[in-house]
């Protein structure tokens, strides 16, 4: 797993579908689901934690995409 895509497809597996419209929105939301998967045994640690760096790196990413655009 090693790119936001790749989250995509590991929440597609439990029928999660996230389309919020605004992509820094989608990000938060997925880490949402992403640690209730988590705290429900649903998802092995590794595949957590990996997911959750990527989704933190998307997230920085995107927030400084809407910084630069707000100038």
């Amino acid at each position: 797993m090693k790119t936001l895509y790749d989250v995509q497809k590991l929440l597609k597996n439990f029928n999660i579908y996230v389309y919020i419209g605004k992509r820094l929105y989608d990000i938060e939301v997925m880490k949402i689901e992403l640690g209730k998967l988590y705290d429900n045994g649903l998802l092995e640690k590794d595949d957590y934690l990996q997911a959750e760096l990527i989704l933190r790196r998307e997230h920085r990413l995107e927030s400084e995409k809407e910084k630069e655009r707000n100038k």
